[in-house]
């Protein structure tokens, strides 16, 4: 597994990161240890979760009772700041209250001393900029947290995370975790510079949007059952003729070059600059086998820009 350095910090994490956010959801403690195990087997190093996974803290809690040992062998990544207490419940955000709180129940539910990356879910209309960064720079310093990043924020929120933290001496954010694929390219003209241009290591979520870029479902078929997108029209905004267009392209583009959709997918996410790991989840250890292997087909310059120009936005 090849490693990386996490924007310009000092923070190496594998290159393709697990996603944990199936843990105490789509999959219980048995299934959780399997694909962990599989993980460590096959050299994964980040490890990313939240705490509102698995239904409000349970992918922390089965992640707590499964690493033992193994916890200081990875960069083991949370997020806070989604509701903890229903849709529209007060549990959340970015207060002091609020993160010193948080912080505190994840260490908890994960059965560890500290978190390595620190990341905050979501934006807080509510709570100033600097409140949210004193209050992590005070975990840094406490050794609760070793790093901090930031997910879902907007490219002008993050150039002011930036500055704050630069004029008033504290620690900044060193990545963002944000939506990026080749069927939503929206980072690029917002998060992608931003990151770039701070040296801020870019951790892509949703790499393969949501299974579109697996291949598994065809245009006209029926979504197969147990599948992300079956039975909900949560995901339904991938499911667009646009997008069947371009994943078909892609798919041929691959298997014309020996290579899956998969691999295609993974490979050039990792050939952008600003990227140090794409978070995969998985439900079942042979996925983990398959999400590392997808990494390794190193494009040329010539075939990223004819992946891109398949691929480039309507």
């Amino acid at each position: 597994m090849k490693q990386r350095n996490l924007g310009t910090s000092g923070l190496l994490v594998s290159t393709i990161g697990l996603g944990c956010n199936n843990f105490g959801g789509r999959l219980d403690l048995e299934g959780t240890r399997a694909v962990i195990h599989a993980a460590f087997d096959h050299g994964i190093t980040l490890f990313d979760t939240a705490d509102m996974y698995g239904n409000q803290g349970g992918s922390e809690t089965l992640m707590g009772q499964v690493l033992g040992d193994r916890r200081k062998d990875i960069v083991l990544a949370t997020k806070f700041g989604l509701p903890m207490d229903g849709e529209n419940g007060r549990l959340k955000g970015g207060s002091r209250r609020y993160i010193m709180s948080a912080v505190e129940a994840s260490l908890k539910r994960l059965k560890t001393d500290w978190i390595d990356l620190y990341q905050y879910h979501k934006p807080d209309p509510l709570t100033p900029t600097e409140e949210t960064l004193r209050a992590l720079d005070d975990l840094v310093k406490q050794g609760k947290v070793r790093y901090i990043g930031c997910s879902n924020l907007p490219g002008w929120q993050v150039v002011e995370a930036q500055w704050t933290s630069k004029h008033l001496g504290l620690n900044s954010f060193v990545s963002c975790q944000d939506e990026y694929s080749l069927l939503v390219r929206k980072a690029e003209q917002d998060v992608v510079p931003v990151a770039a241009r701070y040296g801020m290591g870019l951790l892509p979520y949703f790499p393969l949007a949501s299974g579109m870029l697996t291949g598994k479902y065809r245009r006209g078929e029926p979504t197969p059952a147990g599948t992300r997108m079956a039975g909900t029209d949560r995901y339904a905004r991938y499911q667009t003729e646009g997008s069947f267009d371009v994943v078909e392209k892609l798919d041929a583009y691959a298997k014309a070059r020996g290579h899956t959709l998969v691999e295609l997918a993974f490979s050039w996410l990792l050939s952008k600059a600003p990227v140090s790991s794409v978070i995969a989840g998985a439900t079942k250890p042979e996925q983990i086998a398959q999400n590392v292997k997808a990494g390794d087909w190193a494009l040329t310059a010539a075939e990223i820009a004819e992946i891109e120009a398949i691929a480039a936005p309507a």
